[in-house]
């Protein structure tokens, strides 16, 4: 077993998948909350959340190893960020969702050769070099854009329900965790379409939370859904980190 000390990503376990979930949910409504809520403008939304990412990037890259608080603000801004993205490139030029999760994952694609060229294997854990991390990071960003663009392709274009949105993609994820735990499939391949089916889960949950009733929602609005989601956040990153202070003691 590695240690926290030989790794700077998270372990892949059930608590990480639910923090995914909620970090994705997360990035929907906080994202929606800048660009809409606050009628920022995706442009801007994206210079918000560029900025957050690379500050939150950059301590993640100077700490010598995983530290949840850390890890997790930098999937949360991948996953607000991913939605201003993802709405600029539907809604400021106009390249429709269908065609934007095209072109995100031809970036995603893209990303993951070029790290499997150089390291011969996708596999996150565990991850110490730098630019190793580096290519994580890219694919984290790239996979969660996508997400946000293909689960608002199936509200938009499909014309599913955010309910049946969200249902189909939590299918998926299951379908996954069965196929992990039932075959013989490459379990970093399932990691990475679970780790990309996560996001638009999220990001159709996140919309039901907020979007009007009339329109298949909860109303919650995305403040309070935004503020719903950083509270389990840390509830959770304290569980996180009481749970490598324990393993550190081992």
């Amino acid at each position: 077993m590695q240690t926290t000390s030989l790794t700077k990503v998270a372990q892949i376990t059930l608590l990480f998948w639910v923090m995914k979930i909620i970090a994705t949910t997360l990035g929907e409504t906080l994202g929606d909350y800048l660009s809409m809520t606050l009628n920022l403008g995706y442009t801007i939304g994206i210079a918000i959340t560029l900025t957050f990412f690379l500050i939150v990037l950059f301590v993640q890259l100077a700490a010598k190893y995983y530290i949840p608080t850390f890890y997790w603000l930098v999937i949360i801004a991948t996953t607000t960020l991913g939605t201003e993205i993802s709405d600029y490139l539907d809604r400021t030029l106009h390249l429709g969702y269908a065609l934007g999760s095209l072109l995100l994952f031809a970036g995603l694609c893209s990303t993951l050769f070029l790290w499997y060229r150089k390291y011969g294997s996708l596999a996150v854990s565990p991850i110490t070099e730098r630019k190793k991390e580096i290519y994580f990071w890219v694919a984290v960003l790239f996979s969660n854009s996508l997400g946000t663009a293909f689960g608002d392709y199936l509200s938009d274009n499909v014309g599913l329900s955010y309910l049946y949105g969200a249902l189909v993609t939590g299918t998926i994820i299951l379908i996954v965790v069965l196929l992990h735990y039932t075959t013989r499939i490459n379990h970093v391949v399932l990691f990475w379409i679970a780790f990309v089916f996560t996001r638009p889960f999220g990001a159709t949950f996140g919309d039901f939370l907020t979007k009007p009733i009339s329109k298949g929602g909860m109303n919650l609005g995305t403040l309070n859904a935004s503020i719903v989601s950083i509270i389990l956040m840390v509830v959770l990153l304290i569980i996180s980190h009481n749970g490598q202070r324990k393993h550190a003691q081992l």
